[in-house]
């Protein structure tokens, strides 16, 4: 593979417009019925010669509004292709687009309007109130206009001089703020056209057939992993993109079987969920040759690919680090069941620091740091922070970007995830990985969902918090506490059974599914002795040999 993504292609709408001149009938977005019905939009399929044509229509309707080179235009649209259509317009003038969260409320709202320093955006009918009354309290004029409307005459600044390059801005995407305001990551066209071009040629078990994958993802456009990877993939290929607006469990392998997906993207939960459905003689009736995503439970990772047929490819990286700093799992050994992800490629350079700052020994825990090999360590990572040097200027303390990640480097060189670094819980000097727990109790019957968290003990002290949503049929009870702890003791070292299980009505989430570390400290806070709580601390025994 290349060291660097040829510069020939110098933005996102070059790199599509290339495309379809070559594939311009092949399907380059395609709408499942069930997501048409969400969305009350047509279903089927949009060419790259379709898509091109309106793409056009639509830069000349920016470009005769006055939007411009250094402009920045907010976009909530959902899993819509109108997304995909706006963005490649603006694009070509050399306009930056930022996805905006539909799951956004008002103080969210009003935060990422007035820190993006967005002139425009493109919103749902639906949502067009809620960002005017944000607009509003931050005391600005912020012009709205539907998927439907022409847009707005801008009357702000106007755009700046230049010509759209590899370099430019394409998008500011905000990271899930698990913890605090979200970080705006500045990412330049390069970082987009690199995460395409690393997918599309890295081969082995992912390897790409040019004209011929249909990907399927339920994963949000508005994050890296569907805009980047998925959507640029598929630019760079001349795939089709099947975008659905969210996962479902229950008709997963119905849109799998109706798209005729070689291709599919998940996180963690959803293999979890999916396996744990009743088995059918149909569960291999498909076209799917690979899943690419990350965190599947090591657990059901062998049971999910003898199950279903095709490989779960796990993968590294970070909105940050985008392709420059990627691992995937793409050869054997995997080592499936033990949270591998790959092996760093020799376009990557990495670190494991111990606690201590010395270099991490092998399968000792310890901090990933990473850099793009050869003489540009940033070459495919975000250019910045928005507004906040010292955060961008501490993330590559050393010449390091520093991820925050734990992981563990294997005596074959593999890279093993345990959690990320604020995630850890030290309890009487031992380490654990949320994650890890996490995992061991969503394989209880009684659970259904569940999230783990430190709590402050007086003599160890942090101490493991569970709080966790039964499945029905299940008590929230003291004996369905106990069963609970039992399972985890039976698996786990004993230090990392839950000191505490609560039950709760749910966890807090973020839109990609993941757990919402930040509001689950709250949580914790809330219902800590109460009576939905049970303090299990005296179940934790060390186990001694005879």
């Amino acid at each position: 593979m290349d060291q660097q993504f040829p510069h020939a292609i110098p933005t996102v709408f070059a790199a599509f417009e290339a495309t379809a001149s070559r594939y311009g009938a092949q399907a380059f977005v395609s709408v499942l019925p069930e997501t048409a019905a969400t969305y009350a939009i047509p279903a089927g399929d949009l060419s790259y010669g379709e898509a091109h044509a309106a793409i056009v229509r639509l830069r000349q309707a920016y470009q005769q509004a006055g939007f411009g080179y250094g402009h920045r235009v907010g976009l909530l649209l959902e899993n819509r292709p109108a997304f995909f259509l706006h963005w490649f317009a603006l694009n070509a003038l050399g306009v930056s687009v930022v996805p905006v969260n539909p799951d956004l409320r008002a103080a969210e709202l009003e935060y990422l309007i007035s820190h993006s320093g967005i002139v425009a955006a493109l919103v749902l009918p639906s949502r067009e109130a809620d960002l005017a009354a944000a607009a509003q309290a931050k005391g600005m004029v912020l012009p709205l206009y539907g998927p439907e409307e022409a847009p707005p005459v801008l009357t702000v600044a106007p755009p700046q001089s230049g010509v759209p390059d590899i370099n430019s801005e394409c998008a500011l995407l905000y990271t899930s703020g698990t913890t605090g305001h979200p970080k705006g990551c500045v990412l330049p066209n390069e970082y987009f056209l690199y995460a395409g071009h690393w997918y599309a040629h890295i081969g082995g078990l992912i390897a790409m057939e040019p004209g011929r994958e249909r990907m399927l993802t339920p994963l949000p456009i508005f994050h890296m992993n569907a805009m980047a990877y998925s959507a640029m993939a598929m630019v760079m290929t001349g795939g089709c993109l099947i975008a659905l607006d969210r996962f479902h469990p229950r008709s997963w392998w119905d849109s799998v079987r109706a798209s005729k997906a070689t291709i599919v993207h998940y996180l963690g939960v959803m293999p979890s969920m999916l396996i744990g459905a009743p088995e059918s003689p149909q569960d291999k009736a498909h076209s799917v040759r690979f899943g690419f995503g990350a965190g599947v439970d090591q657990g059901l990772h062998v049971p999910f690919e003898q199950r279903f047929g095709f490989p779960l490819i796990e993968a590294w990286a970070m909105t940050e680090t985008g392709a420059g700093a990627v691992v995937v799992a793409s050869n054997e050994p995997r080592h499936r069941g033990t949270r591998c992800f790959g092996k760093p490629s020799n376009e990557l350079e990495v670190r494991i620091i111990a606690e201590d700052g010395s270099e991490a020994a092998i399968e000792a825990p310890g901090e990933l740091l990473v850099r793009h090999a050869g003489d540009a360590p940033r070459y495919g990572f975000f250019r910045a922070y928005l507004k906040d040097e010292e955060a961008t200027h501490q993330a590559w303390e050393g010449g390091w970007f520093h991820t925050g990640d734990v992981v563990r480097r294997g005596a074959d060189g593999s890279l093993h995830f345990i959690d990320r670094k604020k995630n850890v819980i030290r309890r009487s000097g031992e380490n654990i990985s949320a994650v890890e727990v996490e995992g061991v109790l969503l394989q209880h019957p009684a659970v259904r969902s569940v999230a783990v968290a430190p709590v402050a003990d007086p003599v160890r002290g942090d101490e493991v918090f569970a709080c966790v949503v039964v499945d029905e049929g299940h008590g929230a009870d003291q004996a369905t506490a106990t069963a609970i702890v039992q399972w985890c003791l039976s698996r786990l070292a004993y230090y990392k059974a839950p000191g505490y299980v609560a039950f709760v009505a749910g966890v807090p989430l973020t839109s990609t599914q993941k757990i919402q570390r930040g509001s689950l400290k709250d949580l914790v806070a809330g219902v800590i002795g109460t009576p939905a709580c049970f303090d299990t601390r005296a179940m934790k025994k060390r186990v001694t040999n005879a």
